[in-house]
């Protein structure tokens, strides 16, 4: 089901893409790319200078390389465009602080104790919130997903996968954790 239609007429100012790209190398690793783009609909003037219409904003890079298990083996980030051009892209080899860290439960904290504020780029440390997603997908199905020692990743990361609801129960039932009675009444 897609959104309804808009209630008034409108025009285009702005668009955000986001793309991410997940790649099985021949060495047994993984390939992630992602790129963020801002492109605005007509000429744009802001503090770093200006933009003709349809022409980015922002366009920045960044890949990470992950072995089978999530652990991030290499990383490197790149800025196209950024409306600072002598300063945004100056932060990218930073991202390479990635390099030992394992996309699942934790991640974001990590990053951004790693990337927040002044420490990172705002659009960079977007895209990389995005993509610890897309490493997670591109993994889906490896022993990552399958494992019996460790809970899979995605279980309680959204409601449709709660421990404790009828679709863990059914595929995923070693981990399956019904509510306490306790915890089903209400009001008390």
């Amino acid at each position: 089901m897609s959104l309804p239609p808009p209630t008034a007429e409108r025009d285009p100012v702005h668009g955000r893409t986001i793309t991410i790209r997940g790649y099985r190398r021949r060495d047994g690793l993984w390939d992630i790319e992602g790129q963020l783009r801002d492109v605005r609909d007509q000429h744009f003037v802001f503090p770093g200078g200006e933009r003709p219409g349809g022409e980015a904003i922002h366009s920045m890079w960044l890949r990470v390389t992950v072995d089978s298990t999530a652990l991030i083996v290499d990383a490197v980030a790149a800025t196209d465009a950024a409306p600072f051009p002598d300063a945004c892209g100056g932060i990218a080899p930073d991202y390479a602080q990635l390099i030992g860290l394992r996309v699942g439960p934790g991640f974001s904290r990590q990053t951004a104790r790693l990337f927040g504020g002044i420490r990172g780029c705002t659009h960079m440390s977007e895209l990389l919130r995005t993509m610890g997603t897309g490493v997670l997908q591109t993994l889906a199905g490896t022993k990552l997903a399958v494992s019996d020692t460790h809970k899979p990743f995605q279980l309680d990361g959204c409601h449709a996968l709660a421990t404790d609801g009828p679709r863990v129960a059914e595929f995923y039932p070693r981990w399956y954790r019904p509510k306490s009675e306790e915890a089903q009444a209400p009001g008390e």
